[in-house]
């Protein structure tokens, strides 16, 4: 069951799905009967909308949060999986609830000590609601224990390190680029993995060359319906252009209303969550990888520079911007696309099936997509990067392979699976 459906988010990734746009008020807030779910908005909260991190730091503090509440959930349940850290000593009498407010609370305060006031606020409020009894401190101890484990394994792991981008002057080499000309991240590419033993082990055969048929073949496509002006691109297009650009990502809300409309348990949403985000970020860590390992230019330097790049097929227009705002890095590989196709394929994995409806609203396009399944939402985000102006095909289809293939390392591997 598992290969078919990757079969199918695999080979589905490269057909061009449309989705249905509507407006809806954004909606952050607990979510009555499942702790972890609640706290993955706690979490959202303190990681984006208060200290405003960035795709790559997001990752891997979402990772960081839900690795040590499924440790911590998975042993009072009695390890029926195995973990991803430790199991803390427990007898099942401890309360699940507790544990996933002690563990993702320290976790939090860890990673955004000046947000300990308005953190402490939510975690009294969350064991307030518990019963008073010994299940609950014995939870919170269990909590404790998980977080401290994963604060451990984090310590000096690479993130926030003072690497730069090497900037080139070159055809097809990277530069900063307009408006803002800014260079960032370039640490992620270091950043420790949380599952897999070494960032560059997906290694990808690169970008097409300058002078190849599929470099003018990609260069004319991104040119022409990711120009800021383009006079193709549909209004859909560009909704989903920018709705998958939201630096608030709107897989979080993806995860949480599925997680509830598919009535998982405690112990079920800390396997989920922790699956998806450690992949998220193991995959977005070998994104960056490649990004160092390849440098190679954003589409807007590219058109710009497009009669000096050797190619007879390409035409430079120095005039040319994209829709989005190119981000401060290399081009290849799609750190959205890797992102994307770790995430929906460990889902598909996780609920045994592709054709989840699910929807999400993205306040910078003010608007809510709606999917049929994951394999649609993965599709879409290829073509999104595209219809942006931010990304040539091949760094988005390249992105899918090393999404993939993280995922497919993640269910190899030992942790989350079920103990014999």
């Amino acid at each position: 069951m598992a290969r078919r459906t990757l079969l199918r988010v695999g080979v589905s990734a490269v057909l061009v799905l449309t989705s249905t746009a509507v407006l809806r008020p954004a909606a952050a807030q607990a979510v009555p009967g499942n702790s972890v779910v609640t706290w993955d908005g706690y979490a959202q909260q303190a990681i984006w909308d208060v200290a405003q991190q960035q795709p790559n730091e997001q990752a891997r503090s979402f990772a960081m949060v839900h690795g040590a509440v499924y440790d911590a959930v998975n042993a009072i349940a009695g390890t029926p999986y195995r973990p991803y850290l430790v199991a803390p000593v427990a007898d099942g009498t401890e309360s699940a609830d507790a544990a996933v407010a002690a563990a993702a609370y320290q976790m939090l305060v860890s990673l955004f000590p000046s947000q300990q006031t308005r953190l402490l606020a939510q975690y009294d409020a969350a064991l307030a609601a518990i019963a008073d009894g010994p299940s609950k401190p014995s939870g919170v101890a269990v909590g404790e224990q998980a977080a401290a484990a994963m604060i451990a394994a984090r310590e000096n792991d690479g993130a926030f390190g003072t690497q730069t981008w090497v900037t080139g002057t070159q055809p097809g080499q990277w530069r900063p680029t307009p408006p803002t000309f800014a260079s960032a991240g370039a640490w992620t590419g270091h950043v420790r993995p949380f599952l897999m033993p070494d960032a560059a082990m997906f290694r990808t055969s690169g970008p097409p060359a300058l002078t190849s048929r599929a470099y003018a073949k990609d260069f004319n496509e991104v040119k022409k319906i990711g120009g800021a002006t383009s006079m193709v691109r549909t209004p859909d297009q560009t909704e989903a252009a920018i709705w998958w650009h939201d630096r608030r990502l709107t897989e979080w809300e993806i995860k949480r209303q599925v997680a509830v409309g598919q009535g998982l348990n405690t112990l079920q949403a800390a396997r989920m969550f922790a699956m998806v985000d450690m992949t998220e970020a193991d995959a977005l860590i070998a994104c960056y990888a490649e990004k160092e390992y390849w440098s190679f230019w954003r589409p807007v330097t590219a058109v710009q520079l497009g009669d000096a790049d050797g190619n007879p097929a390409t035409t430079g227009d120095p005039t040319w911007m994209p829709l989005l705002v190119t981000p401060p890095f290399p081009d290849y590989t799609s750190g959205h696309t890797c992102f994307t196709s770790a995430s929906m394929a460990t889902l598909a994995y996780f609920y045994h099936r592709d054709d989840i409806a699910f929807s999400a609203y993205s306040p910078a396009a003010n608007a809510t997509r709606h999917f049929r399944s994951f394999s649609q939402a993965l599709a879409e985000v290829v073509e999104a990067r595209i219809w942006g102006g931010i990304h040539f095909r091949s760094a988005d289809n390249q992105g899918v392979r090393i999404g993939l293939s993280v995922f497919a390392y993640m269910i190899a591997g030992n942790a989350f699976k079920p103990r014999k």
